[in-house]
Parts: C-alpha cells; sequence; structure tokens
C-alpha cells in the first residue's frame, strides 16, 4: 500500500486531484449563479456536475500515466517494480477516483437539486386597507383580488383562490404556517392607501419555508394606473418564482379591463358583495353595482362577464324565471363580442348554457376554453366537474373537484361538491372524510352540517348526527334564506323520524312570504303539512294543504314552465290528491325534461321522484322496479333510506319490497 501512494505523489497525482476539485468547484459556483439566470432549465446544471464527477477518476489516469515536462507532455517513467505491483496501483488510483466522485455526487446532487427547484406556488393574502376613510376596504379587497387574478392566468403557477385567503385578512400573519396550510411556496403581502385619485401599493413576496423576503416593491401612482400596477406586480411575482409566461398569458395580463376608474370601483365593489353567494340581498345589491359598472363603460367586458355569471347562480339558486336567464345569456354574449378571447366571458357563457339551459355538451365547451386562459381558477374547475358528473364521467369529475379544492383549500363548497360525488357512488367513507373537512373549516357551515346529517341517515338510519346540527346552529346568526332552510330540514328530519306533530308545527311556522320567492319552498311547505295532517289522520286538513301546495307549485310553473323538480313536486302533489293521470302526466314531464340520460347527477333525483308518485298510487309493481334500477347505479338511494322514509310505507308489506331491501343488503 506504501508503495501506491508513494508512486500518488511521485507522478504528481496529488496535485492535479486538488487542482481538478478547485477548478470544479468555481465552475459549479458559476453555473449555480449563472445558469437560473440565463432561465437554462435545472438539469442543465446537474449535468455539468455529472461530467466534472465522471472526469475527476479520468483526470486522476491522465495524471498518473503523464507528465508535464519543460519538453511538454510525456509519459512517466515507470520504476523496475513487479507487473501486477503496477496493475494493482492503477486499479486502486481508479477505484479511488469513482469512490470519491460517487460520495461528492451523493452530497452534491440533491443539494443543487433541491437549491434549484423553485415551487411555483403562490397565495395572496388579503391587502391592509391604509386609507383614512375605512371605506376603502373593498379597493385594497379589488386590487389583490384582481392581482390574484392575473397571477391565476399563468399556466407555469400554481395560485389559490381568494376564498381561501380571506380568513387571513386583518390576522397577524405567520407565512411559515400559512404556506403550510395553503399548500405554497410563497406568500405575497401588501397594502393599499387611497387618497382621492392617488393609489399607493406596497408588497412583498415571501419564502413560506424560509420566511425571506424574496422581492419587495412600492407603487404610488394615480388611480387610472392602478390596471398597469396590477399586470407589473403579477409579472415580476411570475419572474421572481420563474413561471414562464406564454406571450397570450402575457397579452391577457396587460389588457386594461376599463378605462373608467368609476366604473373599476363600482365592479370592485360588486365583486366583494357577491362573495355572499347564499344571501340574495347582497347578490341584489352587487347586481346592481355591476349595472352601475356597465353604464359608466358600456365596453367593460370583464363587468359584463361577472355580472353574466351572477345572473346564473341566482337562477340557479333563486330565480329560475326565463327574463333572468335571458338576461345572463345576453350579458355572456355581449362580453365576447367586446373580447373574443375573455376567458370569463366563455365561463359566464357556460355558465348560461348549464344553469339557464341545461345544456351540458356546450356548457363544457364553454368551461374548456375559459380552462384554456384561467389554468388556476377554482370556478373553472368545479364547473369542468359539475357538468362531467351530469354526462355520468364520475372520475374525471372527482378528480376536477380535487383540482378545485387544490387550488381553493379553505372553502366549504368544492369540497361538498366532492362529498356528493362520493355520496351518489355511495362511498361513505370518503363522503364522511370530505365533508369532515369542510366542517374543520367551519364547525357550524349549515351546508357541510346537512350533508354530514343526510349522509348518516342515508348509510345508517341515524338521525343523531342531524340532531346535533340543529342544536349547534341554534346560537349562530343566520340570513332569513338559512332560516328558512334549517326550518325546512327540520320538518323533514321530523317526518323520516316519524313525528308528525313536530314536522306540522314547524312547517306551519315557516312564512309564506318569504317562501314564496324561492323556486318549490312553498309547495314544498304546504306538502309536509297535508304529510303530516296525513300521518295524523285528518285526512281533510291533509287535502286543503295539499291543495295549497297544488295552487302554490302551479303559480311558479307559469313563471319557469321548464323546471323539472317543479314538475315532480307537483306530481306527488296531485298523486296525495289521487288525481292518477295528472300526476302520471307530470312525472312525465319531469322525465322529459331531465332524463337520467342527459344528467346522471340530477336525473336520479327526478326518477325517485316518479318512483314516489307510482307508491303513492298503489302501483307498488312499477315503484319497486324503479328503485331497482335506481340502486343498481349511482344514486342517492339507499336501503337505509328506504327502510326508515315514511314516503315508502305503501311498500313496506309488499314482498317484492322486501326482497328488494334483502338484495341490496351491505351494498348500498
Amino acid at each position: 500500500m506504501s508503495g501506491f501512494f508513494e508512486e500518488v505523489k511521485r507522478r504528481k497525482v496529488y496535485r492535479v486531484a486538488v487542482a481538478y476539485v478547485i477548478a470544479a468547484g468555481g465552475i459549479i459556483q458559476l453555473g449555480s449563479a449563472a445558469f437560473p439566470a440565463w432561465e437554462l432549465p435545472n438539469w442543465a446544471l446537474r449535468l455539468v456536475i455529472v461530467l466534472l464527477l465522471v472526469g475527476f477518476p479520468i483526470a486522476l489516469i491522465l495524471a498518473w500515466a503523464f507528465d508535464v515536462t519543460p519538453q511538454g507532455i510525456q509519459a512517466t517513467p515507470e520504476l523496475a517494480v513487479p507487473r501486477t505491483h503496477r496493475r494493482r496501483n492503477v486499479i486502486m488510483l481508479v477505484a479511488t477516483g469513482v469512490i470519491l466522485s460517487a460520495i461528492a455526487g451523493f452530497f452534491l446532487l440533491p443539494r443543487i437539486s433541491s437549491a434549484h427547484k423553485i415551487d411555483k406556488s403562490i397565495a395572496v393574502l388579503p391587502f391592509e386597507n391604509l386609507s383614512d376613510d375605512k371605506e376603502n376596504a373593498y379597493f385594497a379587497d379589488g386590487i389583490q383580488d384582481d392581482v390574484l387574478t392575473n397571477l391565476s392566468k399563468i399556466g407555469d403557477l400554481k395560485v389559490i383562490s381568494r376564498t381561501s385567503v380571506m380568513p387571513y385578512r386583518g390576522k397577524a400573519s405567520n407565512v411559515r404556517e400559512i404556506g403550510k396550510a395553503l399548500g405554497v411556496g410563497a406568500v405575497l403581502e401588501g397594502s393599499v392607501r387611497r387618497v382621492g385619485n392617488r393609489v399607493r401599493v406596497n408588497v412583498q413576496l415571501i419564502c413560506a419555508d424560509t420566511d425571506e423576503h424574496l422581492w419587495a416593491e412600492d407603487y404610488d401612482r394615480e388611480l387610472t394606473d392602478v390596471f398597469a400596477i396590477q399586470t407589473d406586480l403579477a409579472q415580476k411575482i411570475a419572474e421572481a418564482l420563474q413561471a414562464k409566461l406564454s406571450p397570450g398569458e402575457k397579452s391577457r395580463m396587460e389588457r386594461k379591463p376599463t378605462e373608467n376608474g368609476e366604473a373599476y370601483l363600482a365592479f370592485v365593489q360588486a365583486q366583494n358583495l357577491t362573495c355572499a353567494v347564499e344571501d340574495f340581498d347582497k347578490l341584489k345589491q352587487g347586481e346592481q353595482l355591476y349595472e352601475r359598472a356597465v353604464q359608466l363603460d358600456p365596453n367593460f367586458a370583464l363587468a359584463l362577464a361577472r355580472s353574466s355569471l351572477l345572473q346564473s347562480w341566482i337562477v340557479h339558486t333563486f330565480d329560475r324565471t326565463p327574463e333572468r336567464r335571458e338576461k345572463a345569456r345576453t350579458l355572456a354574449e355581449r362580453a365576447l363580442q367586446l373580447q373574443p378571447d375573455l376567458p370569463e366571458a366563455h365561463l359566464a357563457l357556460g355558465s348560461s348554457y348549464y344553469y339557464g339551459d341545461n345544456n351540458y355538451d356546450a356548457a363544457l365547451r364553454e368551461f374548456e376554453v375559459a380552462q384554456r386562459g384561467l389554468p388556476n381558477e377554482s370556478e373553472v374547475y368545479l364547473s369542468l366537474a359539475a357538468i362531467q358528473r351530469r354526462q355520468g364521467k364520475w372520475v374525471e369529475s372527482t378528480a376536477n373537484f380535487e383540482k378545485a379544492v387544490s387550488l381553493n383549500p379553505k372553502d366549504i363548497w368544492p369540497l361538498q361538491n366532492l362529498a356528493f360525488n362520493y355520496e351518489m357512488l355511495r362511498n361513505f367513507d370518503k363522503a364522511n372524510a370530505t365533508i369532515d373537512r369542510a366542517l374543520a373549516l367551519d364547525p357550524t357551515a349549515l351546508p357541510p352540517l346537512e350533508v354530514k346529517s343526510k349522509l348518516a341517515i342515508a348509510e345508517k338510519g341515524d338521525f343523531s348526527v342531524a340532531e346535533k346540527a340543529f342544536a349547534a346552529v341554534k346560537s349562530i346568526p343566520m340570513t332569513n334564506e338559512q332560516k328558512l332552510r334549517t326550518a325546512s330540514a327540520r320538518a323533514d328530519i321530523f317526518l323520516l323520524e316519524r313525528k308528525p306533530s313536530e314536522a306540522l308545527q314547524e312547517a306551519e311556522n315557516l312564512p309564506d312570504d318569504l317562501l314564496a320567492g324561492l323556486p318549490g319552498a312553498l309547495g314544498g311547505k304546504y306538502y309536509v303539512i297535508g304529510f303530516s295532517r296525513k300521518a295524523l289522520q285528518d285526512d281533510a286538513g291533509a287535502r286543503a294543504a295539499f291543495e295549497k301546495a297544488r295552487g302554490a307549485i302551479e303559480k311558479q310553473l307559469k313563471r319557469s314552465s321548464d323546471v323539472a323538480e317543479l314538475h315532480i313536486q307537483l306530481a306527488k302533489v296531485l298523486a296525495q290528491l289521487n288525481q292518477r293521470d295528472s300526476a302520471l302526466a307530470e312525472a312525465r314531464r319531469a322525465s322529459e325534461l331531465q332524463p337520467e340520460s342527459k344528467d346522471a347527477f340530477g336525473g336520479p333525483e327526478i326518477t325517485e321522484g316518479v318512483a314516489q308518485v307510482y307508491a303513492i298510487l298503489g302501483e307498488n309493481g312499477r315503484a319497486i322496479e324503479i328503485l331497482d334500477e335506481l340502486l343498481s347505479r349511482p344514486s342517492a338511494v339507499t336501503v337505509q333510506g328506504l327502510k326508515i322514509n315514511p314516503t315508502w310505507d305503501p311498500l313496506r308489506n309488499d314482498p317484492g319490497f322486501q326482497a328488494l331491501l334483502s338484495k341490496y343488503a351491505g351494498k348500498t
């Protein structure tokens, strides 16, 4: 062994090894600094390092074999040693070089890789309002929202949605905790001060892992320059996160939505108000502000698109009238005429097809266009997923709901919709786990509490979850719509628990004037009253209630004649009034409007209603046949639900019904 080291020294291999290590280290340091600046891919630096590591044993071999002399490079003279010793020395030299290179690579390559792997994900926290007029808070929110919207157009980034960052408003921010909670590598904080027509914006981009400030900027501009600020911010953030901007993305970001400052202020106020998706009063205020923005600037395409989206949402939740549906379509088309490539306008047009016409194919085409322009917009993935489940594409739908959740992890709505998918597939473990995530965000939120309660009843016939939910929400403030929804749900649960007196009392306390404005609500009230009185053997009272339900539903159908839910509701009322032919005609009409072949999500509910009509009319065989079909495919019908729901009491003693329950026992 001593002979080997003496040979290494004699042949000056030590000197070459040290020089090589110094030179290689310099090259790596230079590459680490220069490659990112030149926007070279991370693998390029790794390739350089690998080549240097491979070159090390080669350099040792060359140093062993040759020497630099005044006469030039010459072969190093061999000493008179046995040939076996020379071979051993060469093998040891090569082995030493390879081992040292391998050790260096083991420690060096992962470090280089992680050092240059940029986490291209960001959360834009609510901007602090530093204006003397605290009413300008909506303006600070508008700046934040527009920056976020611009960033969401960059496909190379992951951008967390507005709903998920709003809970951090006004709170002392721990960037590391926020980054972990939202699953992002960077957080943008900022403040806005507006004095008259002057706007000052201060922002800091912070690494969520290290709390290190990556970049900061101050802007002091005229109000009319606010869009230039937002565009510049988005581009500099993208640059800091090494996100690539396509020409189309850059062009969309640089386009000013309006030149009118007052129109913009009305727009951002509307945006703030319309976040309250279950508060009809606020939605109507937002509607007026969008109209104000468009009046001030008729070419404000983004305001037209957002106004259209609001109209479609109101159609879906509160007011399904032809006039409002037409308004949603017209606004979207106007926006597209002004800006054919505006992704929000395609989203709006798709929503009008979806909520207004149940035209799922046309809606999907528009949503796909919107997704290409808004690759980080949770709302787009929600829309895609909603259409796909209507089309029976459950795998694709679930994946898009998961994507929406990842972009909006603090919002209940995507989680609730994901839970609906699992409920329809009767995957109760995943449905419960998903809705529990929603309840972890807000334990008193009404929609997930309702879903959790229904899951317990559908899976196990367990009413305790619902009872706890009703107790939990007693002390929380609610809008009128929420109070009505809670009271209606309470009445429904009483019926399922076979407590008709309590159901009757709860339903009779519901105010007609408030219910009249909600689709199917007033008819639903009197149906519950009629069902309860029938259970209490008050046939005259039941008939009177069913007649009132009939009148309320028919009145709404005059305004919205193509709503399947209203037709099936009327069919059940007519069946209770023993008007067989009319009931079956309405049931057929409902099925024609919303067949399962075209709507795999809403269609089964209509089909279940048809089965209820047959059960009420005493046509057990047909009812059981339909239920068998529903239990064999995705739907909300379960064995436990059939066992406890008094609607199915007419079938209870039918051998075919009992056979049906046995057939699917343990399966649904």
